[in-house]
This record gives C-alpha cells, structure tokens and sequence, in this order.
C-alpha cells in the first residue's frame, strides 16, 4: 500500500494513495462504523476548489482526496516529488471498493443520478459481484432539499443499514453533498464522478491508451462537445498555467473560507 500522506495541488490537499490504500481506508471505516469522506478529483474537480475560497474549503474538509485524472498525479511529482505509479480513477476505484465491500459483506448505498442508471448500475453491479449487498438506492432530484427533506434522506440510508455510500452527482455537486452529507451519515461517502453512467453501461469510457496519457478528457469532449467544452477547452489551460504559478511560487497561500450557509444538493 502506498500512502505519501496530502500535498497542495492549487490549494486542494490530495492524498497521494494507491487504490489498495485508498480502499483500505474506505472499508475500515465502513467496518467501524464511522464517518469518512472520499472523492476522486480529476483537473476540474481541482479547479472547482482553486476558483471558489468557499468550495476549496469543503475539499479540503474532506477526509480523502484521490487524484482521478493524470494530470493531477503529474502535478503531484512537478510540485512535490511525489511519483505514484497511478492514478486512482474513480470508476476504478468503485469497483475495487465494491469487491471488498463483497468479500467482507458490508452493504452499500447508491445515491444520485437518475432512476433508469441506478437500474442499470444495481443490475451491472449485482452480476459482476453476485454477492454484494446493495442496501438501498436513491436518485437525485436535482435540486436543492428542504432540512426536513435531507433529515428524511437520512433516515432512509441509516434504515437501510448500509456500511458505506456511493454519491454520483457530479462535480461539484457530489463533492458538497459528501461534505455535508457524511457528519449527518456517520458513514463513508464515496463522490466517484461519472462512475454511475460507465458502470451503467450508459456512457463510454475512453481507451486505455488514452487514459494512460492523460487524454481521456478529449475522448469525453468528442463524445459530449456541448456539454464539455467549457471545462476542457477554458478549464485545462487555466490549471497549466495555475501550476506553474504555484511551481515558481511554492510558498504562496491559497486563502479558503467557511462556508456560510450549507447547500443540502439532492
């Protein structure tokens, strides 16, 4: 297992794991029965914190931060000397979560997206690991609860008795429902991105080749242009440029702030 401890990547603290650590610490915390938050962040998740004082303080309330994308594995060995042999891609990481979650018999919880992918991926995930428990499922609604609606989301995973909980809302949205969603739980939250609509079968995952090399976003952007353009085409150069500032100068703050009022995205 490889754990080299959290590293400022434009402000966001990234724990530079493996996936046997990163799923080591996920199950653990599942078997003890205790809060512990987890996403995996690619250069837009990284960005989302970099540009909002607010959201970067979130992020770095979180208990675990993987680098999804190459280029935030990259920027940990430009900025820090930290060479993993890997990335700990979020889909990836669902699915070895969800071996040992098998193995050790611990329930999970799938929250977020729509009812139709939530089919598809309880019945994906059923047949591919026929032993795991699936406690419970909740799709999104794509809006803002009520507190009384979020207590009453509670009530229903806790009812469910699930160990741990999967949140597929995309980012940032899954990222600010693990924040404030996890203390209220008492559970891990695990915010694994597009996961959902891989494993679903409802979107394609890029070839190996390109996510070896850090291209995975142009597959994305070709196969949703409308939709992506802006995070890929705006976004990916602004974090070049963000991570020189912060190679040449290493020492400068990146100022966070407390939320003021929470969100309760559900």
């Amino acid at each position: 297992m490889i754990d080299r401890g959290k590293h400022s990547v434009l402000g966001v603290n990234i724990s530079a794991v493996d996936y046997q650590r990163a799923v080591a610490n996920i199950i653990e915390a599942a078997e003890e029965g205790v809060p512990f938050s987890c996403s995996a962040l690619a250069v837009h998740g990284v960005m989302t914190g970099a540009q909002d004082a607010e959201h970067l303080y979130r992020l770095n309330g979180l208990d675990m931060a993987v680098p999804d994308g190459q280029p935030v594995r990259w920027a940990l060995r430009v900025l820090h000397g930290v060479n993993l042999p890997d990335r700990v891609y979020g889909p990836r990481l669902m699915l070895e979560t969800c071996a040992e979650a098998e193995r050790k018999g611990l329930p999970i919880y799938l929250f977020g997206s729509s009812p139709a992918v939530l089919g598809a991926l309880s019945e994906n995930l059923t047949h591919r690991f026929p032993e795991l428990k699936i406690a419970g499922q909740s799709a999104s609604r794509f809006r803002t609860l009520s507190a009384e609606e979020a207590e009453d989301l509670v009530e229903t995973i806790h009812s469910s008795r699930a160990a741990l909980v999967f949140a597929g809302l995309g980012c940032p949205r899954q990222e600010v429902w693990a924040y404030e969603f996890t203390p209220r739980l008492g559970l891990p939250v695990i915010a694994i991105g597009a996961a959902f609509d891989f494993h679903a079968g409802n979107k394609a995952t890029a070839p190996a080749w390109m996510q070896r090399v850090g291209l995975e976003w142009l597959f994305r952007l070709f196969e949703e242009p409308r939709r992506l353009w802006k995070r890929y085409l705006l976004l990916n150069p602004a974090f070049l440029v963000r991570l020189a500032i912060q190679r040449i100068f290493p020492s400068r703050e990146i100022a966070s702030r407390r939320p003021t009022t929470e969100v309760l995205y559900g």
